[in-house]
């Protein structure tokens, strides 16, 4: 017998849809800025042997010269996706959602079998409840790279203000790597995650549209 199950509050789907284009917008105005100061590249003698973006990589997404544009854009969105994310992390505190979300001691042995269940290599998935181990290893990671984007964005962008944030960050220029890396971590877990949506199927999309997901009663 079927039923019909709330899954998700409305306020975590809202977060979580309103993230998606507000994150957009900062990668992409994130590179409008990288390409004023491109320097990330793997250097073997004195030769770069792989520069991190190409330029046909800009030349096609026509991001030259448009560093002015890509901070003011950049600076805007933040204010979203800083409002949005204290907005998630203060339901999840006290609404008592961050006990289903946040690991626990068994997490990261049953992550390891979530993966071999979704490789086909184990027959039999973990216990899961409302998110399983791999998910809430996931989310909690994510929750913690906002902290780090919005902690290292102020740290580049006040440097002489913040400076005791700056120097939290390890520095300048290692904040400027830490920024970085945290964004190509966010372009990772977006590719991960929807790649675990669709395999999860139709069923689990819906609850986070809806908030609701139709399960089998017995």
């Amino acid at each position: 017998m079927k039923a019909i199950k709330e899954k998700h509050s409305l306020l975590m789907r809202w977060t979580h849809w309103v993230n998606f284009p507000v994150l957009a917008a900062m990668i992409w105005s994130g590179m409008l800025i990288y390409w004023a100061n491109d320097v990330y590249t793997i250097n073997v003698g004195g030769r770069t042997l792989v520069q991190f973006f190409p330029q046909w990589f800009y030349n096609a997404l026509h991001i030259p010269y448009r560093l002015a544009e890509g901070m003011a854009w950049h600076f805007l969105f933040m204010w979203f996706f800083m409002l949005n994310g204290l907005l998630y992390l203060l339901y999840t505190i006290f609404s008592g959602a961050w006990r289903e979300l946040a690991p626990n001691r068994h997490s990261f042995k049953e992550a390891w079998q979530v993966l071999l269940h979704d490789l086909h290599i184990r027959k039999t998935a973990p216990p899961q409840n409302k998110y399983n181990a791999a998910q809430r290893i996931a989310y909690t990671a994510i929750i913690i790279m906002g902290i780090g984007s919005v902690a290292t964005g102020l740290a580049i962008y006040k440097p002489v203000q913040l400076y005791w944030l700056c120097w939290l960050c390890g520095g300048y220029h290692f904040a400027r790597i830490l920024h970085f890396a945290l964004t190509i971590g966010y372009v990772l877990f977006f590719v991960v995650h929807v790649v675990q949506v669709i395999l999860a199927g139709w069923n689990n999309f819906r609850s986070v549209v809806s908030g609701f997901e139709v399960v089998e009663e017995a």
